[in-house]
């Protein structure tokens, strides 16, 4: 008669010591990462199926339509707030959503309220109202160091809670192209579609991150490269979303480019990297602190600012207020300047002011201080409300207005002459990016 197998077994200790588990961190922090399911409407703009030939398309306008088209998405979020039902995930897993629902780890179903988002960051808040809610304390994420473990926890491809661990394998991550502003926690945790905005903790259950993006071809699986948005900065985000409903901030008014070993030669700088001011928008808090065009920045509040990016970054994440200490090198000599944070005031108009067909626009008037051609002035679209006068008449925000019938236009009081002049038929000529088109107006 044969004996029956032994059963392998892991040892439930060794040495007399249990073995180590990450499970009873998880068993308390697990219950506050939730899944979402959205129901949207997005707006896609058609090209209308005309001749594809390249030199047909450089010369005419090619029409197009616009659908509305129902949208779907599957994502993670965080519940940083317990008593107020507020939970922390990704602009980009609620953009466009009417309808937003939340699974918690026990099997509850919660509708859920945006409370406010930020495209900049990729950062949302919404609100759900339920019992019995848990929530995760927050790191301090400055505190984090190349090498600490963590562990990601969210919804990957919709199937329900999944955890993956790893370390950090670099921090500051930014240049991307994910997000407008990025200064990521790169890490080798799996994190794949559907972890966005679910949580990446410490080994004491504590929120570091918002799992946020991969890096891979197409974004269609993981390969051990994710990135997360630090807490301190998606807490901040988060602060003002719920005062604000926005995030409010500032501008340096100053545009520039990166320093490179030439340029730094030429220049008489014994650097390889840097931001070198090109444009300085009159009145900004760059004009205002004495940053003048060719002064080169190398560095902010004790950060090194290695290129324009690194300043981009930097800025955006400031509040309304704050002081930027610059370190800067000006004809070669190292000088030190303050710069306090504040909106610019840009003389902004509706768009109907000027025409019908204009409604629904908000036009600005632009002033830069450019190196080669001195002051700047010009008329930009800044905003565009959906279904208005001037969305139907094909205006897009960031338009800038270049002429009305074949006169230069750059201020409000050159086009209320033109319009004095000619009535309300106008012909306007529209730069948009590196193009050029018309826009007739009766």
């Amino acid at each position: 008669m044969l004996n029956a197998p032994l059963q392998a077994a892991l040892p439930v200790a060794a040495d007399g010591q249990k073995l180590p588990s990450l499970a009873p961190m998880l068993e308390r922090t697990t219950a506050a990462v939730v899944n979402i399911a959205t129901r949207g409407k997005a707006r896609r703009r058609v090209e209308l199926p005309l001749p594809r030939d390249p030199l047909f398309r450089r010369f005419f306008e090619v029409p197009s339509i616009e659908r509305v088209q129902e949208t779907a998405s599957l994502g993670s979020g965080v519940i940083v707030d317990a008593e107020n039902g507020l939970i922390l995930t990704n602009y980009h897993v609620i953009k466009d959503a009417y309808e937003i629902n939340v699974t918690l780890n026990d099997g509850r179903e919660l509708r859920a309220e945006i409370i406010g988002r930020d495209p900049d960051t990729d950062v949302a808040v919404i609100q759900v109202s339920g019992e019995n809610l848990t929530d995760i304390p927050m790191a301090d994420s400055s505190a984090l160091r190349v090498g600490d473990f963590v562990v990601a926890i969210g919804n990957p491809f919709g199937l329900g809670q999944t955890v993956t661990s790893g370390i950090v394998s670099a921090l500051g991550r930014s240049g991307l192209g994910v997000e407008s502003i990025e200064d990521f926690i790169q890490t080798d945790a799996s994190i794949n579609l559907g972890n966005s905005g679910g949580a990446l903790v410490n080994l004491r259950g504590e929120l570091v991150g918002i799992n946020t993006a991969i890096y891979g071809a197409g974004n269609t699986g993981n390969i051990g490269i994710g990135f997360a948005i630090p807490i301190n900065m998606a807490h901040d985000i988060m602060q003002q979303l719920i005062s604000y409903g926005e995030v409010k901030r500032g501008r340096l008014g100053a545009q520039g480019q990166d320093l490179t070993a030439q340029l730094a030669q030429a220049f008489g700088i014994n650097r390889s990297n840097g931001f070198i001011v090109t444009q300085i928008e009159s009145g900004s808090p760059a004009d205002k602190a004495g940053i003048r065009v060719g002064d080169v920045i190398v560095s902010a509040n004790d950060k090194a600012i290695r290129s324009a990016r690194d300043m981009h970054n930097l800025v955006g994440l400031q509040r309304l207020g704050q002081t930027i200490e610059l370190v800067l090198f000006r004809n070669g000599t190292e000088v030190m300047l303050p710069v306090l944070i504040q909106p610019i005031e840009i003389n902004k108009l509706g768009g109907g002011v000027i025409h019908p067909k204009l409604a629904g626009a908000t036009i600005g008037e632009i002033r830069e201080q450019h190196l080669q051609r001195g002051r700047v002035d010009y008329l930009e679209v800044l905003k565009v409300d959906r279904g208005s006068n001037a969305d139907a008449a094909g205006f897009l925000t960031g338009d800038i207005i270049y002429s009305i019938n074949k006169q230069l236009t750059r201020t409000f009081d050159e086009v209320f002459a033109l319009v004095e002049t000619n009535g309300k038929a106008m012909v306007m000529n529209i730069q948009r990016g590196n193009r050029e088109l018309y826009i007739l107006l009766k």
